[in-house]
């Protein structure tokens, strides 16, 4: 399988438990404190037990400096586009540039509907979820100068003013399993970001690849304009023949083979444990990044210009 070229990233997946709000404040700082690129949070607005995700990861730019922000996903069906495009880059503008914008079509129905969303099919939210990026992208799209409107079957803009525009290129990352999906994330996304426990095998990756590139090409797209990120977990301890289950120098030597073999270069750590997070981010990223470092150099390097 091909290695797409692009630059790792390596993250944490923090739960955003509000029984202890600054434990979890805090494990975003040791994400940073860890070297790690990336803090993320599932985003799930019915859940009564959560903080709210977008007012966390506010609240956690302000007490941070280096690391990126995202969800992990957000959850489209109670978050309007046209609004979330306006939260996503004062955001971004906010924290420096600091905000990418992990985004999901929506799976828990009944909740969705006690909240107020309006409950749809599989196929139709991931028609929403396309009309969705339209929409986001095009208040964002500050160069045009006329009035935004969008005439959706599942959302409407009727002559909006655009802006503001980030601070950087978000990057829209998909959380996507099924074809249509993956179609979608081949066509219009910047990122694919599903979870490890929830494939049956290594081969799913190879098979969303081969799903994503096709669409890619039929929207005039190169494959690597999708950068491919991945969930994951794992224990650490003595080596053995598992996934994810050894010391950081396997860990390493997997995530490597990963990226070399299936084209992942984004990932990250699921779970709220510090020391976890501080051995991902002091130990395994640098080795991956050093063993994909070598093979590429070997090959000739990475494919030039992939996205983000």
């Amino acid at each position: 399988m091909p290695d797409y070229g692009h630059e790792l990233m390596f993250g944490s997946f923090i739960t955003p438990a509000n029984a202890s709000p600054k434990e979890v404040v805090s494990l975003v700082r040791e994400s940073e404190a860890a070297g790690l690129d990336l803090a993320t949070f599932q985003d799930h607005p019915y859940q009564s037990a959560y903080l709210d995700t977008w007012t966390l990861m506010s609240y956690a730019a302000a007490r941070t400096e280096r690391i990126r922000l995202s969800g992990n996903v957000i959850n489209l069906p109670l978050r309007p586009p046209a609004v979330l495009a306006r939260a996503a880059a004062s955001l971004d503008l906010l924290s420096g540039g600091r905000f990418e914008l992990g985004l999901g079509s929506g799976a828990f129905w009944d909740a969705i509907e006690a909240m107020g969303g309006r409950r749809l099919t599989p196929g139709q939210a991931v028609e929403a979820l396309s009309e969705a990026i339209d929409v986001i992208r095009g208040v964002w799209d500050v160069a045009d100068r006329s009035l935004f409107r969008v005439d959706g079957t599942y959302y409407q803009v009727d002559g909006a003013k655009r802006g503001p525009a980030p601070a950087h290129d978000i990057g829209i990352w998909l959380g996507a399993y099924k074809p249509k999906m993956l179609r979608l994330t081949g066509a219009k996304a910047d990122g694919w970001l599903p979870s490890l426990p929830y494939m049956k095998s290594l081969d799913e990756i190879a098979q969303a690849n081969e799903i994503i590139d096709a669409a890619a090409v039929e929207a005039g797209r190169e494959p690597a304009a999708v950068r491919r990120l991945l969930n994951l977990g794992g224990s650490f301890g003595p080596r053995s023949d598992r996934l994810l289950s050894g010391p950081p120098e396997q860990w390493a030597e997997q995530l490597a083979a990963l990226t070399l073999e299936y084209g992942l270069s984004g990932y990250i750590v699921m779970g709220d444990d510090a020391a976890t997070i501080r051995t991902f981010g002091e130990e395994v990223a640098p080795l991956v990044r050093d063993l994909v470092a070598t093979e590429r150099a070997t090959r000739g390097g990475g494919i030039a210009g992939a996205g983000r």
